[in-house]
């Protein structure tokens, strides 16, 4: 039986975790700091630290043995991330941190309707019924009267 500490679940929530105090960290960060600037900054701290656990790892060794196509992936990956970041900061730097993540996690709605039409996933009604009230809820955080 797989450790659950190695579980898919365990991960994803701790990436729900850390994408929470981001957006607090960052709403905080952006106040008095131009949005771009404040991307650029984060991400220098993402490859330092990234770097420092590859370097640990021992993981730089198997760049060359990457394939041509995952490499095309993850570069598009890449600057779709950077995108994402740039509207997000920009997104917090104009409005609130509790309405602009939940907008940002409509990820959620985007991700399984990409899932289905190009990577060939299937959903369930129940599925979609989780997902609309995402959506929902979403709709509901995000709007003030």
């Amino acid at each position: 039986m797989p450790s659950p500490i190695l579980s898919w679940q365990v991960w994803a929530l701790l990436a729900a975790v850390f994408a929470a105090l981001t957006a607090v960290f960052a709403k905080i960060g952006v106040e008095n700091v131009n949005s771009d600037l404040a991307t650029f900054i984060r991400t220098v701290v993402i490859l330092v630290a990234l770097g420092g656990i590859l370097i640990a790892l021992g993981e730089f060794r198997t760049l060359p043995e990457i394939p041509a196509r995952s490499y095309a992936f993850l570069v598009l990956s890449g600057l779709a991330t950077g995108a994402s970041w740039l509207c997000y900061f920009r997104a917090l730097q104009l409005g609130n941190a509790s309405q602009v993540a939940p907008i940002d996690k409509l990820s959620v709605l985007l991700v399984a309707i990409f899932g289905v039409t190009f990577l060939g996933e299937k959903l369930s009604a129940l599925n979609w019924l989780g997902i609309a009230a995402i959506a929902g809820g979403t709709f509901l955080v995000a709007y003030r009267a």
